[in-house]
């Protein structure tokens, strides 16, 4: 088992932390800091860089829907030929 920098923090079986009393995303709890709000119904949290593991809010950003954040994984694979995320 990898090394775990916070012992209230598991890794679910899609490679998200999440806060093990709440089951929480800690990417969208990251992002509600970030921004001083409550994410909206709908908003996405992207992993800019691709690493689910990587909750540094300088890689994280949100998108107003799914659509909007997957039309973003479609013109990143565009370019680079590779699906990210």
């Amino acid at each position: 088992m990898p090394y775990n920098p916070n012992p209230r923090t598991y890794i679910d079986k899609n490679g998200y932390r999440k806060f093990l009393d709440s089951r929480r995303f800690v990417h969208r709890w990251v992002m509600e800091k970030k921004l001083g709000r409550k994410l909206r119904p709908g908003e996405v949290v992207h992993h800019i860089n691709g690493d689910k593991l990587n909750n540094d809010p300088v890689n994280l950003m949100v998108f107003g829907s799914q659509e909007e954040h997957h039309m973003c994984h479609t013109i990143h694979k565009r370019i680079t030929g590779k699906w990210v995320g």
